[in-house]
């Protein structure tokens, strides 16, 4: 059944959504801040600055007034963590009540520190929220090469209805009900990305990256279960799933931070002139405000934290994670 689908965010994954939906049949709007993002798209179906060389075709079309989504079967909500809230509210007066959500954006808003479904229930009281996570970079799904994804809703009904919705032979949603630890997991992993990104431009070697991670991911566990999400979510594709794709790829917009970092830039030289964001840059002061607020022990989030706010350098903050006292490993 062919849907009418709203997009909200041009970069390149919501662009790549887009032309995922588009693929699977429906009629889709994606609504861009950047009017030279909506006028190639309308032009010449391609979004040259976020994604190039990827034709969208006909079925998708771009506009610069949220309004534009308002009629809309559903939307996918991808503009970045820190501004959701902003592009909510402005979107709000257009969603009908019950308008189904899919929070595709990973971070934990700063201050607040809320996620982005609690920013969803405060700026879209009435909308069915629902979550999609996974290991999953942007120019690949794109390509339609093969990708798995997380895809939680409250209801299960509604999942299955927004799977079948972008579901394609090359991109397999997994349906769960725990909205909390799927995105959960997406948060968290951005933070540790970076720090997977340090040990690469440190060359501190495949040892210390394989111990990163697993001890990375046993904080993620912890810090998620602490939230109300469930072990077993974060076990699969979008908790250890997309913690191991960010950790793995300089395509990860968050480890090729961590390893301009590593190598010896600053936070201001290592995103200088960069239009893409790196979600765990922003996501790192509030995960370790987040953690401590819990009780929650997060040594390597914190490290990358206090690195990025300048409260420590590189080579202190690896030292100072060496020399944890002694314990046992669960």
């Amino acid at each position: 059944m062919s849907r009418k689908v709203g997009v909200i965010g041009g970069g390149a994954w919501g662009t790549a959504l887009a032309g995922l939906a588009a693929r699977a049949g429906n009629a889709v709007v994606i609504w861009a801040r950047e009017p030279e993002v909506v006028e190639q798209i309308n032009a010449v179906h391609e979004n040259p600055l976020f994604l190039p060389g990827v034709i969208l075709g006909p079925g998708v079309r771009a506009v610069g007034d949220l309004g534009d989504l308002g009629g809309c079967d559903l939307v996918l909500a991808v503009a970045p963590a820190q501004h959701l809230r902003a592009v909510l509210a402005a979107f709000s007066p257009a969603a009908r009540p019950g308008l189904p959500v899919v929070l595709c954006a990973k971070g934990v808003e700063q201050g607040t520190l809320c996620l982005m479904t609690e920013v969803l229930a405060a700026t879209l009281p009435d909308a069915a929220p629902a979550v999609l996570s996974g290991p999953s970079f942007a120019a690949e799904v794109a390509r339609g090469l093969p990708t798995a994804v997380t895809l939680a809703a409250a209801d299960e009904g509604l999942a299955r209805e927004i799977a079948a919705a972008i579901a394609a032979p090359a991109f397999r949603p997994y349906l769960s009900t725990d909205l909390v630890g799927a995105e959960a997991g997406g948060a968290i992993k951005n933070v540790l990305a970076i720090a997977c990104g340090i040990v690469e431009g440190r060359e501190l070697g495949r040892s210390a990256h394989a111990a990163l991670v697993t001890r990375g991911f046993a904080e993620l566990t912890r810090l998620a279960v602490a939230l109300g999400g469930r072990v077993e979510t974060v076990a699969g594709l979008c908790g250890l799933g997309d913690l191991v794709l960010t950790c793995s790829s300089s395509q990860s917009r968050n480890m090729s931070l961590g390893i301009a970092l590593g190598r010896g830039q600053s936070l201001a030289e290592a995103t200088a002139g960069k239009r893409t964001i790196a979600e765990g840059a922003a996501s790192a002061p509030a995960v370790r405000a987040l953690s401590r607020r819990l009780g929650v022990e997060t040594p390597i989030s914190d490290a990358v934290a206090g690195i990025l706010a300048g409260e420590t350098d590189v080579d202190q903050a690896i030292a100072e994670l060496l020399a944890r006292p002694l314990r046992s490993e669960t």
